[in-house]
């Protein structure tokens, strides 16, 4: 089953602590916690964002 491959992951601001994205990640090609740099609207500018539980 593929589906059992990709879970839900919600994605923190470094900086103000709000989660503002949610997707999804391959846990087999990603093993360890993901970290983006992506716009956050509460501190209106870009920032490292890093992977929460759903």
């Amino acid at each position: 089953m593929a589906s059992d491959v990709r879970i839900k992951i919600l994605l923190e601001c470094t900086e103000c602590k709000r989660r503002n994205y949610a997707t999804e990640k391959n846990r087999r090609n990603t093993t360890g916690k993901m970290e983006i740099k992506k716009y956050c609207p509460w501190c209106r500018k870009h920032t490292v964002h890093k992977e929460t539980k759903a």
